[in-house]
């Protein structure tokens, strides 16, 4: 298996893809990671295989701001031309949200890449056990309102600007927070690529009222840390076209506070959404003691992920293959 983030995009075994596709003989073929689709066009063409190819475009190395102006992932920011390559060597492309067909289709026409009728809408399925009523969402008495983090501490996420938001919620003792650590003890060589989630991870640990804790892999243990939460944070990375942790929040009820930017001000209601941390500090301020406005959000949030559950998402898929 690729060792690295980078040689899962941009290293291909042909003489393995071949064997695979002569041996499997596939109707279709999907490339989870856009940028292989080159490398599996070549493999299909190689092995005499008239397959479809689609690829999904899980993760965007760009955004756009609000004036239009193209923006590169740092994560990410020397793959704009293997993105379009992979754009351009698709019979289907997938990606999750409106906001990213739209950014997609303007980095297609600023590439020269042609999509016609190739660009299909399929989101990612919710967890059905992280779905609960909302009528089931209870405050916890006298106990200070819980809000969850749990996005990638990466720095490319915005995690810098949760941590200077996390010190204002947390100020008034109203408000704690429980930060996910996704990650856990790092091998060396990852760390070495990008060491900003450790950072995230202490400075966060080190604030009063916030908790760092990990489900250790265990989806129970991760709804159980759901479970008695208050509402969820988004995280404030420019170029978010999905976050399945937003959908896990809501799936179980949680209204979620979010950034005005990417799909997340396409998802999320208008009401829920900030543009300065003194927003954020109001709406986490109101949604901890306002049972009435945290229940008319937290039904809108479950609602809102009624179109993820997985026989739908499932449907869509096999239509985007057809």
């Amino acid at each position: 298996m690729p060792g690295t983030k980078y040689r899962a995009r941009f290293s291909a075994d042909i003489d393995e893809l071949v064997a695979l596709i002569r041996a499997e003989k596939p109707d279709a073929v999907v490339a989870n990671q856009i940028e292989e689709a080159p490398a599996i066009r070549t493999a299909l063409l190689e092995a005499g295989s008239d397959a479809l190819l689609a690829g999904y475009c899980h993760y965007l190395p760009f955004s756009f701001s609000g004036g239009g102006q193209l923006l590169l992932d740092p994560s990410l920011n020397d793959v704009l031309l293997a993105f379009a390559a992979g754009l351009a060597a698709c019979d289907r492309v997938m990606v999750h949200s409106s906001t990213a067909a739209s950014w997609v289709s303007a980095v297609a026409a600023r590439t020269t890449v042609d999509l016609g009728d190739r660009l299909r809408v399929v989101p990612a399925p919710r967890d059905e056990r992280l779905v609960r009523d909302p009528v089931a969402v209870h405050r916890r008495q006298g106990a200070a309102a819980i809000g969850v983090y749990n996005h990638r501490l990466y720095a490319h996420y915005g995690t810098e600007q949760f941590v200077h938001l996390a010190r204002d919620l947390v100020a008034s003792g109203a408000v704690h927070l429980r930060v996910m650590d996704l990650f856990g003890r790092r091998r060396a060589a990852r760390t070495g690529l990008d060491g900003s989630p450790e950072r995230m991870r202490d400075q966060l640990a080190s604030l009063p009222h916030v908790q760092v804790v990990s489900d250790r892999g265990d989806r129970i243990r991760y709804r159980n840390l759901l479970v008695d939460a208050r509402f969820g944070i988004a995280p404030f990375r420019p170029g978010c076209p999905w976050s399945m942790s937003v959908i896990d929040c809501q799936g179980m009820g949680l209204p979620v506070i979010a950034p005005r930017l990417g799909w997340l001000a396409e998802h999320i209601d208008p009401e829920l959404c900030f543009t300065t941390p003194a927003e954020a500090v109001a709406l986490a301020g109101r949604l901890a003691p306002d049972d009435e406005f945290h229940a008319v959000h937290a039904k809108r949030a479950h609602a809102s992920t009624a179109d993820f559950a997985p026989a739908l998402v499932a449907a869509r898929y096999l239509e985007a293959l057809s």
